[in-house]
């Protein structure tokens, strides 16, 4: 017997379609996830107090799923704040600037450093992290600073973001929408991230060489300082006790990847442990830099922290409330009212769609990258991963398999198009403290972001 769809399957799918239409325009989406949410409530209930009440507990279920990615990074931003203010990240990062030589070992330098500083700091705070301290060193090795830009872009906010291994934002939200867990999306991530990293950046350094000896390409000359934050003062801690957090913080954070590795820590557990761990460094600097007024700093530099982290997720919250109720949600806020039967909303229609539609495993990875791709162009790479989590459960539905690595697949092409590799107004952080146009860091990023996306999507077919 068939799975019976009603009013809710096909409004769904509309909204769906009106989504993906809507990014294409790249316009915002959370006017239409806030309508498709109340309809949809409308039809489960019944009830027009009952259909604006479910609005509200969509949005309430929402941020209860992504509560711990939201603190953590919002934690994590506050503690890199305090690091650049203090001086400690400059300590941190020196002992790599004697490795930068040439134009080659300083930008694979720069982006591996960046890479494995954005696995725990995330890209953004990365930036501000390392950029202003190695970009001049980068430049007097002969790297324009176009080169740079495209480093710290590819490694960080490509390759870093899109598997987000330690603090599992992007598969949480993924495998939320796609009915997996954490540790499933990760798994089927890491040969597409592996691909995508060696093919992306490989190309784009062959072309950057090329053009720096045609001579299009300059070193210049740069004159960064951090004096920009009004706040940035390296002489509140002393050279001994920068070295000492210095040495000290990765030791924590390694300490934590070691506990992650022996005690299996995934998911909410992992990421509680870098959340921990970081609010342990927060207040050990702030009360070693500020002293008497460590306590009163601790607050200011977490308030900091949220206004960033809710700024960033306030897009997310209803775009991610609209896709919970694709699965396990939809019962959750408004109880049984699918047909018996039903496996949930996304994977009903994905069933629905295989007696329909012939589908194979070739038309589901490119239209994964693709759905990726467009969720990607409002900039965040965030705030579109639900659909495509959304989109692999259904098609994983229709074919019966791989819907972890189409999950995946999704992921990485959202995050590449929109975290800050391709969309311009994303790329502005690492533009802006390189001082180079965002829209010609785009146009740099642009080929070879889209070669590595065709391989990694051939490279899916074979995996499915």
């Amino acid at each position: 017997m068939g799975i019976e769809l009603t009013a809710i399957h096909f409004v769904y799918l509309l909204f769906i379609v009106l989504i993906i239409g809507v990014m294409l325009f790249r316009r915002d989406t959370t006017l239409v996830c806030i309508i498709g949410i109340f309809i949809l409530s409308l039809l489960a209930t019944h009830s027009l107090s009952g259909s604006v009440s479910g609005i509200f507990n969509s949005f309430i279920y929402a941020i209860k799923e992504l509560l711990s990615i939201i603190l953590v990074i919002s934690i994590i931003v506050s503690m890199s704040k305090i690091l650049t203010r203090t001086g400690i990240n400059d300590v941190m990062v020196s002992p790599f600037t004697r490795l930068i030589r040439s134009p080659g070992l300083a930008f694979w330098t720069i982006g591996l450093l960046m890479m494995v500083i954005s696995l725990f700091f995330w890209p953004s705070p990365a930036v501000a992290l390392m950029g202003a301290v190695l970009l001049p060193v980068a430049i007097r090795a002969g790297l324009p600073a176009l080169g740079v830009a495209m480093a710290m872009n590819l490694f960080g906010h490509g390759i870093a973001l899109s598997g987000d291994y330690i603090i599992q934002g992007a598969p949480k939200l993924t495998g939320d929408a796609a009915g997996l867990a954490v540790s499933e999306v990760m798994k089927a991530s890491v040969p597409l991230v592996i691909v995508m990293g060696i093919v992306t950046t490989v190309i784009a350094f062959w072309f950057l060489k090329r053009d720096m000896k045609k001579g299009i390409l300059t070193a210049g000359k740069v004159d960064v300082s951090e004096a920009t934050d009004k706040e940035h003062n390296p002489r509140l801690l002393s050279r001994r006790s920068k070295v000492f957090l210095a040495l000290l913080i990765p030791l924590l954070f390694a300490i934590d990847v070691a506990a992650m590795f022996f005690l299996n820590l995934q998911g909410g557990d992992a990421t509680a442990l870098i959340g921990g761990t970081s609010i342990f460094i927060l207040v050990l600097t702030a009360m070693m830099g500020y002293g008497s007024k460590g306590m009163e700093k601790t607050t200011s530099y977490l308030i900091e922290g949220f206004q960033f982290g809710f700024k960033i997720f306030g897009p997310v919250i209803p775009i991610a409330a609209f896709f919970y109720l694709g699965d396990s949600g939809f019962t959750s806020v408004f109880g049984e009212v699918l047909p018996k039967g039903s496996l949930g909303i996304v994977n009903d229609l994905g069933v629905g769609l295989s007696q329909v539609v012939p589908l194979n495993k070739e038309i589901s990875a490119v239209t994964l990258t693709l759905v990726g791709a467009v969720t990607g162009l409002d900039g965040s790479g965030f705030s579109g991963i639900s659909l495509a989590g959304s989109i692999a459960k259904l098609f994983a539905t229709a074919i019966g398999t791989g819907l972890a690595t189409l999950t995946a697949l999704g992921q990485l092409a959202a995050i590449w198009v929109g975290g800050g590799t391709l969309v311009p107004w994303a790329l502005i952080p690492a533009a802006a403290i390189c001082g180079v146009d965002p829209f010609e860091l785009a146009r740099r990023n642009l080929l070879p972001v889209t070669i590595g996306l065709i391989v990694t999507t051939i490279f899916a077919m074979f995996l499915l």
